[in-house]
């Protein structure tokens, strides 16, 4: 997959330090936003990430930097670099991760699956270890099943791009479906909200920082549970069950499930 391409720089505000860097459009990212890698020349280190959104995609921009700058204490995670909000228009500027992601290093070695999620594990369980009184952001289930109603009533959700287990049904079904099968009940931990493969570095085997941050907040561990065990699942069985012995649980069928179907609505 070619995951990014060439492109003209852009007008941005003056405060933004970005002259003399070639730019490169992101082709991965479903966030809305505009994404782009801006290169130094013979100096990858200092490579920067600029997101730019208009409309609806400027609140998403708002709610990243502020739990990128929360988040930093507790994780590596990208620094900050600059912010700009105006009327119609918001730019996040932020230095790079070191490393590949987790998904890169799985195109190119689907073998070494089991082994890296133990380490997507650890760092899972450090970002959950972070004191919930700490966080001042709520992301549970009741506040995304109302944000995913209003996406199913204003024909929002993409139901082309459902997982295998639900390509075909409508954004009605799978909402029924997960009215159907509410779990009995959830805990409460400071989660990510999209951990990903695509949305975790890895340098030596080990995590060293996550990224597109937007979603963090207090819900129930399953969350994230559920979208890393998806992810891993492509590359076997073995991968997705390696990831929850590291991690220390068992597989919980019913959470894991409403959290996906909830997952598809966005």
């Amino acid at each position: 997959m070619i995951r990014e391409a060439a492109v003209q720089a852009i007008q941005v505000p003056g405060s933004l330090a970005v002259g003399g860097r070639r730019w490169f459009r992101d082709r991965v990212g479903e966030s809305g936003c505009a994404v782009y890698r801006l290169a130094a020349a013979g100096r990858p280190d200092d490579d920067l990430y600029l997101k730019m959104g208009r409309g609806s995609c400027i609140g998403d921009l708002v709610d990243e930097m502020t739990r990128l700058r929360w988040l930093a204490p507790f994780l590596p995670v990208p620094p900050l670099h600059g912010f700009v909000l105006e009327a119609e228009a918001a730019w996040l500027l932020t230095g790079r991760q070191p490393g590949q992601t987790a998904c890169q290093l799985l195109e190119a070695d689907p073998g070494a699956a089991p082994a890296l999620a133990g380490a997507l594990a650890r760092f899972l369980r450090r970002l959950h270890a972070v004191p919930v009184e700490r966080c001042p952001f709520n992301a549970d289930h009741r506040l995304r099943m109302a944000a995913a109603r209003d996406r199913i009533d204003a024909g929002l959700v993409d139901e082309t791009d459902f997982d295998e287990a639900r390509l075909g049904m409508s954004a009605e079904q799978v909402w029924a479906e997960l009215l159907a099968a509410m779990p009995a009940s959830f805990d409460r931990v400071v989660t990510h909200g999209d951990f990903s493969l695509d949305n975790l570095f890895v340098v030596d085997g080990e995590v060293v920082g996550c990224i597109d941050l937007g979603r963090v907040g207090i819900a129930d561990r399953w969350q994230d549970l559920a979208i890393l065990w998806n992810s891993l699942k492509e590359f076997g069985e073995d991968a997705a069950q390696a990831m929850l012995d590291a991690y220390g649980i068992a597989l919980d069928p019913a959470r894991r499930d409403f959290h996906l179907r909830l997952d598809e609505l966005f």
